[in-house]
C-alpha cells in the first residue's frame, strides 16, 4: 500500500469517527476513545503527521460497548478499518477507496450503512 493510500485511509477514518460520534449522540449512546496510536504516544519530540491521534473507539450503552471501531497503526502493511460487534461474531473490514470513501469489499461504506448497522445492533440488543 502506498503512502498516498495511507493518507486516504486515515482521512477516511477521521470521517468515520465523526459519523460514529454523531450517530451515537443521536441514539443516546456513548462514544469513547479506547486507544491512541502508538507512534503518537511514543513520538518524543518528533512531529506527528496523522490527522488524528485516535486509533480506536467504542460506541456503547450503560458503560458496555456495543461496537468497537479501530484503524490499523502506521507500521502495518495491509491497513484497514475494523468494526466489531461485541458479544458476537459480526465484524466488518473496510479499506481506503478512491473518492474519499471507505470500501466494504467493493461497496462504498456510507453513513447510511453505518446507521443501519447501529439500528440493527440496538434492535438485536433491545436497548
Amino acid at each position: 500500500m502506498s503512502h498516498a493510500d495511507d493518507s486516504a485511509l486515515y482521512t477516511q477514518w477521521v470521517t468515520l469517527l465523526g459519523w460514529l460520534e454523531s450517530s451515537a449522540a443521536a441514539r443516546g449512546l456513548s462514544f469513547e476513545k479506547v486507544a491512541d496510536f502508538p507512534d503518537y504516544i511514543y513520538r518524543m519530540e518528533r512531529p506527528y503527521d496523522l490527522p488524528t491521534t485516535v486509533m480506536s473507539v467504542s460506541v456503547g450503552v450503560g458503560g458496555q460497548p456495543l461496537l468497537i471501531a479501530a484503524v490499523s497503526p502506521r507500521h502495518v502493511d495491509l491497513k484497514g478499518v475494523s468494526l466489531r460487534l461485541m458479544g458476537g461474531s459480526k465484524h466488518w473490514h473496510l479499506h481506503a477507496g478512491s473518492g474519499g470513501t471507505l470500501l466494504e469489499g467493493k461497496r462504498p461504506f456510507t453513513r447510511e450503512r453505518l446507521d443501519a448497522l447501529l439500528d440493527s445492533t440496538l434492535r438485536s440488543n433491545a436497548v
